[in-house]
């Protein structure tokens, strides 16, 4: 790694976790680990990375910068310009949009006073819609975060935003009487008696 100066430096911590991702690599293939240090560098700086953070990875990683910027490009996950405190993230996939996404995105708009793409006044939320976030049977969801609020609606929504603005607690996952992605109301499976299993006759006889 060469040492050019930049006003990006990893931390102490994230600097002993950059090396704990490149040691899963074989020897050659360090710079496979430039997702989960974008990853790392995004947090550090407060949730976006920069041309600069960028360059830097480049340098750590011993890769053209440009290859670093495709990644950095490509994938949603990275943002490009400074967040909010509260990331909130719509997902507008056709499973969430058909269970009511559209509704949880306006109701959003609505509770914060600003767009998609846009980010309140105080600096506290950002609100972006996304493609599927990967949890349909619990749709519609939002991420916060990188945190999951599934089978959410409208009124759900807005009362998780107050909770947040509040300070309080919030609890991730399913939103209403679910166990993760069990059916809703609980198992039904064990909840009769099971047939007994008929008498097999020796053989012979």
């Amino acid at each position: 790694m060469s040492t050019a100066a930049t006003a990006f430096e990893w931390n102490p911590e994230n600097q002993a976790e950059a090396q704990k991702h490149i040691a899963k690599y074989p020897e050659g293939k360090q710079q496979s680990a430039v997702m989960p240090l974008l990853h790392m560098a995004q947090r550090q700086n407060g949730g976006h990375v920069t041309q600069e953070i960028m360059e830097y990875i480049a340098d750590y990683l011993d890769m053209p910068p440009i290859r670093v910027q495709e990644v950095a490009t490509f994938y949603t996950m990275y943002q490009h310009k400074p967040v909010g405190q509260y990331h909130v993230e719509v997902c507008g996939t056709t499973p969430c949009w058909l269970r009511g996404a559209g509704d949880v995105m306006a109701a959003c708009q609505k509770k914060l006073g600003i767009k998609k793409g846009e980010t309140t006044d105080d600096g506290l939320f950002t609100l972006s819609e996304v493609e599927c976030a990967g949890a349909c049977v619990n749709a519609p969801v939002v991420a916060i975060n990188n945190h999951y609020y599934e089978d959410l609606s409208p009124e759900l929504m807005e009362q998780l935003l107050d909770d947040i603005k509040a300070g309080k607690d919030i609890k991730m996952g399913p939103q209403i009487d679910r166990q993760k992605s069990a059916p809703v109301g609980g198992l039904t499976s064990l909840k009769v008696a099971s047939l007994k299993t008929p008498n097999l006759k020796k053989r012979g006889e």
